[in-house]
């Protein structure tokens, strides 16, 4: 049978230590910028420096998670941290969504592996023969999928490409590199690492006031048994970056002990519980028994539930768990503005009475949960130390500026775009002749791919394209194009190997390939596509910035209902075209096309106003997307600018 890596997280040092302490064979973490976990301390690169010798020294591999979209003004900082990476740290793999990290990385002289990130959104077979064409060597699949998609990913991977599949940790509700939630309601970017995850908040239907979207977290455990028996499968991640050194301990002997001795089931699940994490959920894994992840009686709060708060004037809760000291509580949903952290000073046993410190600065409420976010164990604290002696004895690198291998990546304005302004009305449904000039774009699966297809229409590919649907979709392609079609837009880069003669077409990424820098478009040009729509969320100054720098001509979306994020599952609480509303007033609704779950907000994106200004800049191609406003939907008349006015975080 195959023998899978057991990648663990690390979010901080003594996470790091957890991993080596627990046998990990690989670990991943990032940097303190240009990572999807920024909310976890990372690492310096004198850090990190030292750590990957301590974990070389123990044969175990460490791969630096850079997998953060890049704006343009990034592009020379990025290459200058690749340059001291590669110059002063041994590891051994990249994960990054952005190819644009692919030259860079190159010419700073790194040539060892490139993982896509699940971020990259790489969702169907075929699109495992473009990533690597691009220069991934592993692939890591959405945790969306149930283990027959794996079966079919795996069955139909080309030569010399792995598979990372996620075996436990916390879930989003969207799917990953579909979300702009975060970003919608502040610019904090969840493709930048900065998701303040309003997901996880309470929202309200018709009186019905819950955690609509908050995920239990996802488990594979005893199904680890059937990942093993696939071949290709190379590298069981356990996602964490945030949690403690306790966490990632323990789920690492948990996972060591299924994949190794399976006879020690019993074990394994008694580590799993101790790890402090939500209620688990197999989510989607078993095809014949998918678990709805939001079908949860528990509380969704990060860390383990130990209780409530009773009698507010001298509080209290009885615990859950049995309490050790220096344990660490939170008093609350991270997204309370009372929320506080506690430390256990005494042990208190399973069933007892703990009181809270009475120089709490807030006033609690009766009800309010209390969860159990680390523990301080003495086993493994001395486990860590030991470790930490060793990293002490390892030389400290002093990191030197050294010379750039690329200078002048920004120079806007260097040329203006000379192409001609067009303009695109994107809909669902049998399209009709437009009254306003505009050409005509179409979703094409909606309906079931059954609209159809002309050569006069820009027919578009969904953001999500997962394995049961690339068939219909290649047949699709195949017959429009036989009916005289030219004009796609592809909506993940991977969905360019549903085209046979791609250089014969008009092929465009499209806003869903969040593209937000000049060295991703040009790459896009020696793959054969013939334009870039940008990603819709960026900054007045990236927009600027764009156009002067691209060989290819470069639209963007300037009116239209955008998701907050696309989904595989719906809470049983929530109905959909229904409004649902935040705790900061804000409306949104859910509407399902084939597959899929899209939150839409009663606000329209709306750059119409800054048109002149980008074209000026050198955008030739606008979309305006629209789509179906259930009845019961009022849109608010409010400024869609989005990020325009922001720092992009």
């Amino acid at each position: 049978m195959n023998t899978p890596k057991i990648l663990a997280p690390a979010g901080d040092k003594n996470s790091f230590l957890a991993a080596i302490a627990a046998g990990a064979d690989a670990i991943y973490c990032g940097l303190k910028i240009f990572s999807a976990r920024m909310e976890a301390d990372n690492f310096s690169i004198e850090e990190l420096a030292r750590l990957t010798r301590l974990a070389k020294s123990k044969r175990i591999d460490v791969y630096v998670a850079f997998n953060s979209i890049i704006k343009e003004s990034e592009l020379e900082k990025v290459s200058r941290i690749l340059n001291k990476l590669c110059t002063f740290v041994d590891f051994d793999a990249l994960i990054i969504q952005d190819p644009a990290m692919i030259p860079l990385a190159r010419k700073a002289g790194f040539t060892k592996e490139f993982h896509l990130s699940t971020l990259g959104n790489c969702t169907f077979p075929l699109a495992l023969k473009t990533s690597q064409q691009f220069g991934f060597k592993k692939v890591v699949l959405p945790r969306e999928f149930t283990i027959d998609e794996i079966k079919t990913m795996a069955e139909n991977i080309p030569k010399d490409i792995e598979l990372e599949v996620f075996i436990h940790g916390a879930l989003c509700y969207s799917i990953s590199g579909r979300c702009y939630w975060s970003s919608w309601f502040g610019g904090k970017s969840s493709l930048r690492g900065r998701c303040v995850q309003p997901c996880r908040r309470m929202y309200e239907q018709k009186g019905q006031k819950k955690r609509h979207f908050s995920c239990m977290d996802f488990s594979a455990d005893v199904l680890a048994k059937i990942l093993k028996q696939i071949p290709q499968i190379s590298t069981w991640k356990i996602e964490g970056r945030k949690k403690s050194p306790h966490y990632v301990y323990y789920t690492v002997k948990a996972y060591k002990l299924l994949r190794d001795d399976p006879k020690s089931k019993k074990e394994a699940l008694s580590y799993l519980d101790y790890a402090m994490g939500r209620e688990f959920s197999h989510y989607n894994l078993l095809s014949q028994r998918i678990m709805n992840p939001l079908d949860h009686s528990s509380e969704t709060g990060s860390g383990l539930f130990a209780g409530r708060i009773q009698n507010p004037a001298a509080p209290f809760f009885i615990t859950r768990e049995a309490l050790l000291p220096l344990d660490l509580l939170r008093i609350g949903f991270e997204d309370d503005k009372f929320h506080d952290i506690q430390k256990v000073t005494r042990a208190v046993p399973k069933k007892g009475k703990f009181y809270l410190n009475k120089k709490s600065k807030f006033k609690i409420k009766k009800g309010t949960p209390v969860y159990i976010i680390d523990r301080r164990g003495s086993e493994l604290a001395s486990v860590i130390k030991d470790f930490d002696t060793e990293l002490a004895d390892i030389e400290k690198i002093s990191i030197q500026p050294i010379e750039e291998t690329i200078k002048n990546f920004s120079s806007p304005f260097i040329r203006k775009s000379k192409n001609k302004i067009r303009e695109i009305t994107l809909s669902r449904g049998k399209p009709g002749q437009r009254q306003d000039h505009t050409e005509t774009g179409v979703w094409i699966s909606t309906q079931g791919y059954s609209i159809s297809p002309s050569g006069r229409n820009w027919l578009w590919l969904d953001p999500l394209l997962f394995p049961g649907e690339e068939k219909i979709c290649s047949q699709y392609i195949a017959t429009a194009i036989k009916k005289g079609a030219k004009n796609f837009v592809l909506n993940a880069f991977w969905q360019l190997s549903l085209f046979k003669n791609p250089k014969k077409l008009n092929l465009w990424a499209g806003p869903f390939c969040n593209i937000t820098n000049s060295m991703t478009v040009n790459l896009l040009k020696q793959h054969g596509f013939s334009g870039a729509i940008v990603s819709p969320e960026l900054d007045k100054e990236t927009f600027s910035s764009l156009p002067g720098n691209c060989d290819l001509p470069i639209g963007v979306v300037i009116y239209g209902n955008w998701p907050l994020g696309i989904s595989r599952i719906i809470s049983e609480d929530l109905k959909t075209n229904q409004a649902f509303t935040s705790p900061m007033g804000e409306t949104a609704w859910i509407s399902k096309f084939n597959n899929n779950y899209l939150v839409f907000p009663n606000w329209r994106l709306d750059l119409t106003s800054k048109k002149d200004t980008l074209a000026n800049d050198g955008f030739s191609l606008f979309i305006n997307i629209h789509e179906n406003i259930p009845r019961s939907i009022k849109m608010k008349d409010r400024p869609g600018l989005w990020n325009w006015n922001l720092k992009l975080l």
